[in-house]
C-alpha cells in the first residue's frame, strides 16, 4: 500500500497530537509538583513486535525516548520466555526496574496493550517521577549509596490493573515501602488515565484512517526518520571525534569519574565507543545500559531536531556496549544518579565531539544538572510528613549563531522548576531569594547562559535534606575557544554556620531545623568562540543589565567599561596584552 504525503502528514501529526494529550492528562490530574507543575514525565506509543518507538510526545522528557523504547521491548520479551504474565485487555503493567530498560527508581514506568481486533496492536507507555520510592533518604536521591536496596522499592513488571481494575495487593506493597504513601494513588490514577486517553485517540485515528493505513504510514515514517538521520550525518566529513566529560564525584570516593568518547563517522553512520571510560563506581553514579543509550540519542535529537522522534531515527547511530564501564551498570550497582546527572554528561562528551564535525549545529555545553534536592520531614502544622523535591535549570551553551539560553530546562528534557508559589503553599518553605546567577555564563564571541541562584529557609519543623547534583569541581565545556561555564555551587546554613558538602553538589540526610537555610547556584552555560572576539557593545550591554561587573568584563572579554561606556583604546590595550 503506498500512501500521499498529506496522508502521511495527517497520521504523523494525529499520532503525535494523541501522545501530546497523554503528556497534558497525566500532568493535569498528577497530585505530586514534580509532575504536575514541573512535567518531569513522558508518554509514548511503541511497536507490539519489539517496543520500537513510533511516536513520543514534543513535551516529554527527551531522555526517555530510548528508555521506554528499551523497558517495552524487555516487558515484550518477558512475557514471550514466561517471566511475565500474559496481558489481557485492560491490564496495566508497572516497572521500574532500572535494569529492565529503565533509569533511576524514581522513574515510575507503565505499559498498557492495545488491544485491536482481538490482538495487539501496540503499546502505549508512560513514565512519572514519583517524589519518593521509598529508601535510605526521602526523595530516592541517595549521594551515598553503595547498593541499589538503599535507593528504594525495585519493581519488575507486574500487573498493577488487572482487566481495569487496580490490584489492591500490589497497590499495598507499594504503599507500604515509600512515604506519603497516601499521597501517591492521585500520580498512580492520573498516569493510567493518561493511556486510557492515549488508547481513546488512538482508536479514533483507526477508525478513521483504518488500521493497515496506519501500518502502512508508522512503517514509512520510521523509513524516513532514517533516511532523513543518515543524510544529516553523510554530510559531515568522515573522521574520528574524540572528547571526554567527567562525573564530579561518585557521592563516595572524592575522585572523578571519566567519561571518553570517540565517534567514528563514516558514510551515513555514527559509531559512538565509550569503551575507555572509568570503570563502574562504588556510588550511585553508575548509568544503565538503556539510560546511556539514550543519552546519546538526546543528544543527537538536539544537534538535528529536525528529524522526526521515531525508532529510525536511531538506526544510523551505532553505539558499542560500554561494557566493564560505568555507564553499563549491573545488579546491585546504584544509579539514582545516572538519568538526572550522568545522561547529561554523557550528552556533553557528544556535544564536545560533534562541535569538531558539526560547528555550526553544536552547543557549548549546557548546565548539565537537574539540581536534585530532596527535603524530607513532618510539618506540625500540618501534622502530617512531606516530601519535596527541587529541579532546578541552569545556563545553556553558546552556539554559532547567538548567546545561551538563561535558567534553561537540563539537557535531558522539559521538565521545569515548579513555581515558588505553589512551593511554598504545599511545603513548609520560604524561597528568600530565586534570581539569575549573575557572571556564572562562560566566556566566548557568544556567551553561555546564566544560571539560577536560589536560597530556601526552612519555616517549620524538623527536615532532612539530600542534594544529587554535578558540576560542582568542572563547570560546563566552552565550545572552539570559549571559556567554562561557572561550577554548581551548595551551602547549607545551620544555626547560621555555612557547610560545603565535601563532594560539593552530593551529600545526603543533613539535618535542618526551622530558620536553616539551602543556597544554590546552578551552573552556567559554557562560551563559544574566542571570547576576545566579542563585540564590546555586547559586552557592554550586559554590564548594564548586571550580568557581569566591570571587572569580569575586562577579566574574561578583555573590555574596559567605565561611566560613559566602552573605553575604546583601554580594550584595545586589554586585548593586546591577552
Amino acid at each position: 500500500m503506498s500512501l500521499d504525503a498529506i496522508t502521511l502528514s495527517v497520521i504523523q501529526a494525529a499520532l503525535q497530537q494523541t501522545c501530546d494529550e497523554m503528556d497534558l492528562a497525566f500532568s493535569r490530574a498528577a497530585f505530586s509538583p514534580v509532575i504536575a507543575e514541573a512535567n518531569d514525565r513522558s508518554d509514548g506509543i511503541y511497536s507490539a513486535i519489539d517496543g520500537a518507538l513510533i511516536a513520543q510526545g514534543s513535551q516529554g522528557l527527551p531522555v526517555f525516548v530510548g528508555v521506554m523504547q528499551h523497558s517495552t521491548k524487555t516487558i515484550i520479551e518477558m512475557i514471550s520466555d514466561g517471566r511475565c504474565l500474559p496481558p489481557e485487555e485492560g491490564d496495566i503493567y508497572i516497572v521500574n526496574d532500572p535494569y529492565l530498560g529503565g533509569t533511576h527508581l524514581m522513574d515510575v514506568r507503565f505499559a498498557m496493550p492495545v488491544w485491536r481486533k482481538g490482538k495487539i496492536f501496540c503499546w502505549l507507555s508512560n513514565t512519572g517521577h514519583w517524589p519518593d520510592i521509598g529508601g535510605s533518604v526521602p526523595g530516592g536521591f541517595s549521594a551515598s549509596a553503595t547498593a541499589v536496596e538503599q535507593e528504594g522499592l525495585r519493581l519488575p513488571p507486574v500487573k498493577l490493573f488487572k482487566k481495569g481494575v487496580m490490584d489492591p495487593e500490589i497497590y499495598a506493597i507499594i504503599c507500604s515501602n515509600i512515604r506519603v504513601a497516601d499521597q501517591r494513588i492521585g500520580d498512580i490514577r492520573a498516569q493510567a488515565a493518561a493511556l486510557h486517553v492515549g488508547q481513546d485517540r488512538l482508536f479514533q485515528i483507526l477508525d478513521r484512517y483504518g488500521d493497515e493505513t496506519v501500518i502502512t504510514a508508522i512503517a514509512e515514517l520510521r523509513r524516513r526518520a532514517a533516511e532523513q538521520m543518515r543524510a544529516h550525518i553523510s554530510a559531515l566529513p568522515d573522521g574520528t571525534y574524540q572528547s571526554k566529560a567527567f562525573v564530579d564525584s561518585d557521592g563516595v570516593v572524592d575522585a572523578p569519574l571519566t567519561i571518553a568518547l570517540s565517534i567514528e563517522k563514516t558514510g551515513e553512520t555514527l559509531t559512538f565507543d565509550f569503551a575507555s571510560s572509568s570503570k563502574p563506581c562504588v556510588g550511585p553514579m553508575n548509568s544503565v545500559l538503556a539510560t546511556t543509550l539514550s543519552s546519546v540519542y538526546l543528544a543527537m535529537r538536539h544537534i538535528f531536531p529536525d528529524v522526526p522522534i521515531s525508532a529510525g531515527a536511531f538506526e544510523p547511530l551505532l553505539i558499542k556496549r560500554p561494557e566493564g564501564t560505568f555507564l553499563d551498570a549491573h545488579y546491585p550497582r546504584p544509579v539514582s544518579g545516572c538519568a538526572a546527572e550522568v545522561s547529561q554528561r554523557i550528552a556533553e562528551a557528544v556535544f564536545a565531539a560533534m562541535v569538531q564535525a558539526a560547528p555550526e549545529n553544536v552547543t557549548a555545553a549546557p548546565a548539565g544538572s537537574s539540581g536534585n534536592f530532596a527535603l524530607g520531614g513532618n510539618d506540625p502544622s500540618r501534622g502530617r510528613d512531606y516530601v519535596m523535591y527541587q529541579i532546578s535549570g541552569g545556563g545553556y551553551g553558546g552556539n554559532a549563531g547567538h548567546d545561551g539560553l538563561s535558567n534553561g530546562c537540563s539537557t535531558i528534557g522539559i521538565s521545569k522548576s515548579p513555581p515558588v508559589e505553589i512551593m511554598e503553599q504545599a511545603y513548609p518553605v520560604l524561597y528568600r531569594q530565586y534570581a539569575l546567577r549573575e557572571g556564572s555564563g562562560g566566556a566566548g564571541r557568544h556567551r553561555g547562559g546564566f544560571g539560577l541562584a536560589y536560597e530556601i529557609e526552612l519555616l517549620r519543623g524538623e527536615a532532612r535534606a539530600s542534594f544529587v547534583m554535578d558540576h560542582g569541581r568542572f563547570g560546563p565545556q566552552g565550545a572552539l575557544g570559549g571559556k567554562d561555564g561557572a561550577v554548581n555551587v551548595v551551602t547549607v546554613f545551620r544555626d547560621g554556620q555555612p557547610h560545603v558538602p565535601p563532594h560539593l553538589s552530593k551529600e545526603q540526610d543533613i539535618p535542618l531545623k526551622a530558620g536553616d537555610r539551602v543556597l544554590v547556584g546552578t551552573p552556567g552555560g559554557g562560551g563559544y568562540g574566542d571570547a576576545l572576539s566579542r563585540e564590546p557593545e555586547l559586552v557592554l550591554r550586559d554590564v548594564a543589565l548586571g550580568y557581569y561587573t566591570r571587572a569580569q568584563a575586562a577579566e574574561m572579554f578583555g573590555v574596559a567599561v567605565d561611566d560613559a561606556g566602552v573605553d575604546v583604546e583601554a580594550t584595545a590595550r586589554l586585548r593586546r596584552d591577552a
